[in-house]
């Protein structure tokens, strides 16, 4: 288990950066769009990584959390006339990934985005995502992908996994799923978001069970489908890890929970950020631990501080279990 990151370097400086700060592994795609890439990108961007001494342990599939309508492959998820097509081309990803050596990928089955209401003040005046339902339009008309019901949505998932997992695993390549954050109610936008839930997500993994099969797992999108994500957070983990199923974490926490919730650093939250971490040792949990949607802070590099606090927080916490 290991502190990464997926923040786009935004210059050579920023690889640099990582490396000094100790992120030696890091998920980061190659430039231009992902439909487009071919197995030279990814060597090419593979060699660029590694000549900085990192390590390139994962790449975005073109399924992004993104709403469909900017999606590359849309009629995956809306079962439209390229469906087959794209679901090609996402094989033929994985296959290129393998070959060029990065063993795993994240992707997301998002049609509608990631919902939020306006910002909110933090700690010394920073400026929070946040969710509040009650502050929600519940009657926003649906979008590209129309109304669509649960089983509907779960048969298209199924197909997409049928010709996908047997892929990942011939090929031995993680594919690590992003829940859908956050959750909302049955029907919002015309969906039901099916793995907006910790029972959507069990039914999720065991759906063509295959060890290459499994989550990325993000905390706080776990935890913004709780009640009480303090107490509840830790048989989650627990389900998960101890079936092999989380293949990355997004290590970030939040004040609140289900349908009412502002993001924060991570040691402000409600979650335990320092018991979940030795529950993900406790559970044999052996990938990157990375931080995930920071506070927006005052300064003249706010994203790059903001995230440098939080790689700090998580190494210091990973030296803290390993002299335990």
């Amino acid at each position: 288990m290991y502190v990464g990151t997926q923040v786009e370097a935004r210059d050579d400086d920023d690889y640099r950066v990582f490396a000094q700060l100790g992120v030696k592994h890091i998920c980061a795609d190659p430039p231009g769009r992902p439909d487009r890439w071919t197995l030279s990108d990814l060597e090419r961007h593979r060699d660029k990584i590694e000549s900085f001494g990192l390590v390139l342990d994962m790449i975005q599939l073109p399924l992004p959390s993104q709403p469909i309508e900017k999606a590359s492959y849309p009629d995956i998820l809306l079962a439209g006339p390229d469906r087959d097509r794209q679901i090609d081309a996402v094989c033929q990803l994985i296959e290129e990934a393998a070959a060029a050596g990065i063993p795993s990928v994240k992707y997301n089955l998002n049609l509608i985005g990631i919902p939020r209401t306006p910002d909110e003040p933090g700690r010394g005046g920073s400026m929070n995502a946040s969710f509040r339902w009650d502050k929600t339009d519940r009657e926003a008309a649906p979008g590209l992908a129309g109304v669509l019901s649960e089983d509907e949505n779960w048969e298209r998932i199924d197909y997409f996994l049928a010709r996908v997992v047997p892929v990942a695993e011939s090929n031995r390549i993680r594919l690590a799923c992003h829940p859908h954050d956050p959750y909302t109610p049955p029907g919002y936008r015309g969906v039901t978001r099916v793995l907006g839930s910790v029972e959507g997500l069990k039914k999720f993994v065991l759906m063509r069970e295959s060890p290459y099969h499994g989550l990325n797992f993000c905390q706080g999108s776990i935890g913004e489908m709780l009640d009480n994500p303090r107490e509840e957070i830790d048989d989650i983990i627990r389900w998960f890890g101890m079936r092999g199923k989380i293949f990355n974490v997004h290590f970030r926490n939040i004040r609140g929970g289900k349908l009412s919730f502002m993001e924060t650093f991570p040691e402000e939250g409600d979650m335990d950020m320092a018991r979940s971490a030795r529950i993900y040792k406790e559970v044999g949990y052996r990938y990157m631990l990375m931080p995930d949607h920071v506070p927006t802070i005052s300064g003249r590099d706010p994203t790059g501080v903001a995230f440098a606090f939080c790689y700090g927080y998580i190494a210091a916490l990973l030296q803290t279990l390993e002299q335990a």
